[in-house]
């Protein structure tokens, strides 16, 4: 049976809204990361098949297929295809799925996939032009804001402020604990931006973790969706810019190629779930996923949870019974940032990197998504 392996996986650092790439376009952004993976994994242009980015909000700069256009950028010869993919905040990891199931088609050997959201100069939710959901689609289900499908998980899985506070308190300092021991130095790839006198630099640091957060200080802040509800700024994942992309190859291919793999893809899943709730699809995907690898929650080494809001990540913890040390240990969306489009594949990069850091053999990934569905993964290092 085909095997499908991870060859590079790099991304940009993350950029909080209208911080250190709001300068930047984000098909720019998307053709930075798209030749530093080529460059990674030593492949020629010429080979690769197929270029599949996640992006959500697809308008303006993000139009028109941003994945074709990024790899023209990015000098790709122009047999090069790419296509661009909205299954919201898992779009990357999705991408990232389409791409294995070509390869273990056998319809394709060498396919890159990735992701870049510009939540600056893209503003969430800006492509909906305020067009309302379809009255055939909220006689059936109650469509609300994601906002307040967090306060429901919040309060349906007894989740007090305190402890959404806390955890996301956690995931400040796990995140600026991560950047002072340098865990994050090998997977980004330095982007070089202005700052509004049009001085140059360097930008290759996560900006969003803010050192001095505390559950007492997040606790200061107001609720942004509910006036007696729990869910706040502080406790909710931050608007980002960035990119990312993840080379994948059979691994006859490479073996040919002499490109020796990072790790390989063992399972994928996908799943809908209560599109009123919405953020409930990770617990589903996961116990899918394992199901389909054959595998237990007791032989993941580490798992990655987006945290799209505090009650998702807890929910999750509860219901599937993880051990809490193995989940975002280098910090989560909360402090890191959440660039939509790019994020799947960025946390898939950030696992990868930390299997071979840490001597570790199995990873799980599960995304959140909206309109109720979640994307799950696990990989295995090589």
């Amino acid at each position: 049976m085909r095997e499908v392996v991870i060859v590079a996986a790099v991304r940009t650092a993350v950029g909080k809204r209208k911080g250190a790439l709001r300068h930047t376009r984000a098909d720019d952004l998307a053709a930075i990361v798209l030749n530093e993976v080529v460059q990674r994994a030593k492949v020629d242009k010429e080979e690769i098949e197929d270029v599949i980015l996640g992006c959500v909000t697809q308008s303006a700069e993000q139009a028109g297929n941003i994945a074709r256009t990024a790899l023209l950028i990015a000098g790709f010869p122009t047999h090069v295809p790419g296509v661009t993919i909205d299954r919201q905040c898992g779009s990357s990891q999705q991408a990232l799925h389409f791409a294995s199931q070509a390869i273990l088609a056998g319809d394709m050997d060498i396919v890159i996939a990735g992701g870049v959201e510009s939540m600056t100069r893209m503003p969430m939710g800006s492509n909906y032009m305020d067009v309302k959901p379809s009255v055939a689609l909220t006689k059936q289900h109650d469509i609300i804001h994601q906002g307040l499908s967090a306060e429901r998980i919040a309060e349906k899985w007894q989740l007090s402020a305190e402890t959404l506070n806390e955890y996301a308190a956690n995931s400040h300092t796990r995140a600026l604990q991560a950047i002072a021991n340098g865990h994050f130095k090998q997977e980004i790839i330095g982007v070089e931006v202005r700052n509004d006198n049009g001085e140059t630099y360097i930008f290759d640091t996560d900006e969003g973790p803010r050192a001095g957060t505390t559950a007492n200080t997040l606790a200061t802040l107001n609720t942004v969706f509910k006036e007696d509800g729990v869910i706040t700024a502080g406790n909710a994942s931050q608007m980002s810019d960035g990119a990312s992309a993840v080379l994948l190859m059979s691994r006859e291919r490479a073996d040919e190629l002499g490109v020796k793999p990072l790790a390989k893809i063992v399972a994928r899943s996908v799943v809908g779930s209560d599109p009123t709730l919405m953020l409930t699809g990770p617990i589903a995907a996961t116990k899918k996923v394992l199901m389909k690898a054959g595998l237990s929650l007791a032989d993941m080494d580490t798992y990655e949870v987006n945290e799209a809001f505090a009650p998702v990540p807890l929910a999750w913890l509860h219901d599937v019974k993880a051990d809490p040390t193995k989940l975002n240990v280098d910090g989560g969306a909360i402090a890191l940032g959440h660039p939509l489009g790019a994020t799947g594949t960025k946390l898939i990069t950030t696992m990868v990197h930390r299997l071979h850091r840490e001597n570790q053999r199995y990873g799980l990934l599960a995304i959140c998504e909206g309109m109720g569905m979640a994307n799950a993964t696990i990989i295995e290092r090589l």
